[in-house]
């Protein structure tokens, strides 16, 4: 384990969530702090679900189910069955019985307004993480696709519903974070950002996944400031993504769906750049951006994958 570094990551998704097993694997895991995507968060049978809150969580907890890619081991969904008989209007989103338990405990919290960052360490806590895990903010931020469906006509979307609904289906045109523009970073975020020795960006979507932890007003500046010390790892392999849908999402922002591509994502924030094994003849390109940049395996089969990743990454920017 590298000793007396400490580390924030920004992150969203499950290629996060595998890194991060690394991580904690490579830096002990009380000197991890992760800053957590919540634009995608949503209201489903009158509960709050963070899916990347509680990805990350469930990752870390080791109660992640990796074979599925998404959800807890061992999990059923009776109750989403029943409602869907019910001919409940949300039960087209997957909730697992155990899963429900933890939107079951924070939604009443948040109702008693109790900050979701406090809600987040008493879960983290009930699943035995030593890092700290902290929402980008404890305000209200959803990201919301502008799409055209299959007839032309325009659609606004919750991120969910073009996800999981609509399957990524739909023409996008635009994303937006709506209301990340009054949003304030939760308590502790900032400060991790400024005090960590390396600032780690998780190989995840940089659009729908970084990009709204990102345009919580103050922390692009607080990563910028950083620079030197803030180290990448692209979510893109051999021109696609490993899970998710960042190829349906970079080219609406004007991105090409590339190892490159995602480093130009991040304009202004990278010293360095991990990038796979297939994807070495972009090496000189990234190097053309200004950025140091390695290159290994990037495809986190196993724990220990990841960890030799988490290294290979920190060592980069290491100084």
């Amino acid at each position: 384990m590298m000793d007396a570094v400490k580390v924030t990551a920004l992150a969203g998704g499950i290629g996060a969530g595998k890194f991060l097993r690394g991580l904690v694997r490579a830096v002990p895991p009380e000197d991890v702090t992760v800053v957590i995507n919540t634009g995608d968060d949503v209201r489903m049978h009158g509960l709050h679900v963070s899916p990347d809150l509680d990805s990350v969580t469930y990752w870390l907890g080791d109660v992640f189910d990796r074979e599925r890619g998404w959800g807890r081991r061992e999990e059923t969904f009776r109750a989403t069955g029943e409602l869907r008989g019910f001919g409940a209007p949300d039960a087209w989103f997957n909730l697992g019985d155990l899963d429900l338990a933890t939107h079951l405990f924070r939604s009443p919290l948040l109702a008693a307004g109790v900050p979701l960052s406090e809600i987040t360490r008493r879960v983290a806590e009930r699943f035995g993480i030593l890092a700290l895990l902290l929402p980008m903010t404890d305000d209200a931020v959803t990201t919301r696709i502008d799409a055209l469906d299959a007839n032309g006509s325009p659609l606004d979307l919750h991120f969910q519903e073009y996800w999981v609904r609509r399957r990524a289906g739909d023409g996008v045109k635009a994303v937006r974070f709506e209301g990340a523009g009054t949003a304030r970073p939760a308590p502790g975020v900032l400060e991790a950002i400024g005090q960590a020795d390396l600032l780690v960006l998780c190989p995840s979507n940089p659009v729908v996944s970084i990009g709204p932890i990102l345009a919580v007003p103050g922390v692009r500046e607080a990563v910028a400031s950083r620079r030197e010390a803030v180290v990448g790892v692209s979510p893109i392999v051999g021109g696609a993504p490993l899970a998710g849908m960042a190829d349906r999402l970079m080219p609406a922002v004007g991105l090409e769906v590339t190892a490159l591509g995602a480093a130009r994502a991040y304009d202004g924030l990278l010293a360095g750049w991990v990038i796979d094994d297939r994807d070495r003849d972009l090496a000189p390109r990234i190097r053309d951006l200004g950025l140091r940049v390695a290159v290994t395996d990037t495809v986190m089969t196993a724990d220990v994958v990841a960890e030799a990743l988490a290294r290979t990454a920190l060592e980069l920017v290491a100084g």
